[in-house]
């Protein structure tokens, strides 16, 4: 499989990370971005988890602290719109994501599945897509016990180190979902090796997004 190179190590990168709820972002993306980091690549990033409240919160700003904690800036936002109802929420929330356009200028956009069986994932991705209509947007997947995997066709390969830093961290930080079935370092670390054994990682670990849209400059 050809490699295609994002980012140079020295190169300067703004990223725009979306997530419905408090855990999503380190979840979807998390070892891709402690990745970059690794690399040597220099991190804007914008963090923006639109529900979190009372302990929600204070799980995801620590949380957010921990993984950037080597971005070249960071700016976390915790918003407090209602989890589960997001569809509902729809006029308040379109017009946060067009407050948001007026303040960020990502060159990339990490945000969730089109497709995720979660309404409030698939809100988000709506809004993103409708709002930032000139960007390269990832979407990285969340495992669930509803089953709602599919196929992706672009892939982050990982270390072992990397993606044993992300679980930690999970598992560190985000104490009121631990009683979750899913919510395990098995999961993490089955989903990734399943994506790297599907692009054939080096390490045999990768996070997997689908890219809907991208342009190939030669």
């Amino acid at each position: 499989m050809k490699a295609l190179q994002f980012a140079e190590p020295g190169d300067r990168l703004s990223v725009l990370c979306l997530g419905a709820h408090s855990d999503d972002i380190e979840i979807g993306a998390g070892a891709t971005l402690l990745s970059l980091l690794d690399r040597g690549i220099h991190l804007d990033v914008h963090w923006c988890v639109l529900s979190g409240a009372g302990e929600r919160e204070r799980e995801a700003r620590a949380s957010a602290a921990a993984f950037l904690s080597r971005a070249t800036s960071a700016k976390v936002e915790v918003m407090s719109f209602q989890d589960g109802y997001f569809p509902e929420q729809g006029e308040r929330i379109k017009s946060w994501f067009e407050m948001l356009k007026e303040r960020v200028y990502p060159d990339v956009i990490l945000t969730h599945r089109r497709d995720d069986a979660h309404q409030d994932h698939r809100q988000v991705n709506r809004l993103a897509w409708n709002t930032f209509r000139d960007h390269c947007i990832l979407e990285y997947e969340v495992p669930k016990w509803d089953g709602d995997l599919g196929q992706p066709n672009l892939y982050m390969p990982v270390s072992a180190d990397v993606l044993q830093r992300k679980i930690d961290l999970l598992i560190e930080h985000f104490g009121s979902q631990r009683s979750k079935q899913w919510f395990d370092s098995e999961t993490f670390l089955g989903l990734a090796r399943l994506r790297g054994m599907e692009c054939r990682a080096p390490e045999r670990y990768a996070e997997a997004f689908v890219a809907r849209k991208l342009r190939l400059d030669l």
